[in-house]
């Protein structure tokens, strides 16, 4: 890859990163509120609850679209170890096709429902369910170049994975 689209990839993933970083600072800053106003405060609020919630969805869907490596990713692989590496690169194959598949279809289906939440707003902060929504396709886009990137290095023999999975 050349070094200034290196430079760029590495930058757009840092900045990727500093996104996730603030999503739990908010979770953690929305949770330490919570418990002040309840307990300290004995004056409860909800807000502290959708914050959370909603920065702990967009923190799981974001990391794992925009942050996770493929290398980084959590498997109960004693199975896939324990073939031989040709076999894996089918196994690479086969799977990684079925997940840009299965992602690529209901990507008209999922688009169709985010937009169609428009109409709906969160109960205390009054955000758009769209808006709420959205990461979810910009996970499941990731996903399909992730997995198609997975596909095309099996298939040409370019992704060499090691038998202890590192």
């Amino acid at each position: 890859m050349m070094p200034l689209t290196r430079r760029a990839l590495d930058w757009a993933r840092r900045r990727a990163e500093n996104v996730l970083a603030a999503l739990l600072a908010a979770m953690f800053v929305a949770f330490i509120i919570q418990i002040v106003m309840r307990y300290a405060l004995n004056a409860p609020v909800g807000w502290t609850t959708e914050v959370s919630t909603l920065a702990w969805v967009w923190g799981i869907l974001w990391g794992a679209a925009l942050v996770l490596t493929d290398e980084e990713e959590i498997r109960f692989d004693v199975i896939y170890v324990a073939i031989p590496p040709r076999l894996r690169r089918l196994c690479d194959m086969v799977t990684g096709s079925i997940v840009v598949a299965v992602f690529t279809w209901s990507l008209p289906a999922v688009w169709d429902y985010v937009t169609f939440m428009k109409v709906e707003r969160s109960t205390y902060l009054g955000i758009r369910f769209d808006w709420l929504y959205s990461v979810y396709l910009v996970f499941a886009v990731a996903m399909i170049i992730r997995h198609a990137a997975i596909v095309w290095y099996a298939a040409t023999g370019r992704r060499h994975v090691p038998a202890d999975g590192a």
